[in-house]
């Protein structure tokens, strides 16, 4: 969305055509973070985020054609491809399944939830997009709620001495995605369809993938086990053909500030499977972050200008 556009009406998303993706995005994404846990120990990092948009990438392709959209993207279309595929399925990938060596899965997530103010700053600079008070209120809100949930998770998660490592990590998997989602929503990305776009993209990011893997982790690595496929079957098709088109839909259609919001959504489900699979144990500083980023959504959702 350019910045001469008009801004969506406060309530967008309690829209189905906007609410059922933002809640298909969520449900999905927030269940990655486990299943990402079982992919780190069967093959080297670069190789399972390869295996991933190996299988992803054809399937995104088929469903660009299903859909009838153009591949032919042009100069500048292929630019922001090459862009989206390096910065959102290399870096970003690579940084968060790195990121879970150090870090456990619920601290990555809260991490990553933080993704609305890079967003929200990125679209400001670089897209010339306006930030309303509210919007900022919203957000900080959602900010402590989300620093008070790493604080407890800090506390509880029994890690080592590579925490700033992996902080360091989740942190430039942020940025990564970031930059990405921001820019494919440019004037170029804003005319091309966002299937052919992410086929393209994951494309790119494959080949990154693979160069990256080479060179970090030798030749290729296959597992045997039938559920690290299944695993890496179900990150590729639900967690990465599925979501992207739906929400790089959202970001054209909220702005790239709200649509990160769906990332606390994402925080609360990832928690949830946490606590129900992984013994996850709650406390009352977690329980006021919980309710502090929840508040933060619905000050923010409820701002009569919010990012364009």
């Amino acid at each position: 969305m350019s910045a001469s556009e008009t801004p969506p009406p406060p309530h967008a998303l309690l829209r189905p055509a906007i609410a059922i993706p933002f809640l298909i995005v969520a449900l999905i994404w927030g269940s990655t973070w486990f299943v990402i846990l079982g992919q780190n120990s069967a093959a080297p990092v670069g190789w399972s985020v390869t295996w991933r948009f190996v299988i992803a990438t054809p399937a995104m392709f088929v469903v660009a054609l299903a859909m009838r959209r153009s591949l032919r993207l042009g100069a500048a279309g292929q630019r922001l491809a090459f862009f989206v595929g390096l910065t959102q399925f290399c870096g970003n990938y690579n940084f968060v399944y790195r990121a879970e060596h150090y870090l456990t899965s619920g601290i990555v997530a809260v991490m990553i939830g933080l993704l609305l103010v890079p967003n929200t700053l990125f679209a400001r600079v670089l897209l010339g997009q306006v930030i309303s008070r509210r919007f900022a209120l919203g957000s900080a809100i959602a900010i402590l709620g989300i620093g008070l949930l790493l604080l407890h998770e800090a506390r509880m998660a029994p890690l080592g001495g590579q925490v700033p490592l992996g902080v360091f990590l989740a942190l430039m998997a942020m940025l990564c995605a970031s930059i990405s989602n921001v820019m494919q929503a440019n004037e170029t990305g804003q005319n091309l369809p966002a299937v052919s776009l992410l086929a393209w993209a994951m494309l790119y990011g494959t080949l990154c993938n693979a160069g990256l893997a080479l060179v970090l982790s030798g030749p290729p690595v296959i597992p045997l086990d039938g559920e690290y496929w299944w695993g890496t079957a179900y990150l590729a098709i639900a967690g990465s053909v599925v979501t992207f088109p739906m929400y790089y839909t959202l970001i054209r259609q909220l702005g790239a500030g709200r649509a990160a919001y769906n990332g606390v959504a994402v925080i609360v489900i990832a928690m949830v499977i946490s606590t129900l699979f992984e013994g996850y144990r709650w406390s009352l500083l977690a329980a006021i972050g919980a309710g502090l980023a929840m508040a933060g959504l619905v000050v923010a959702l409820r701002a009569r200008r919010p990012v364009a």
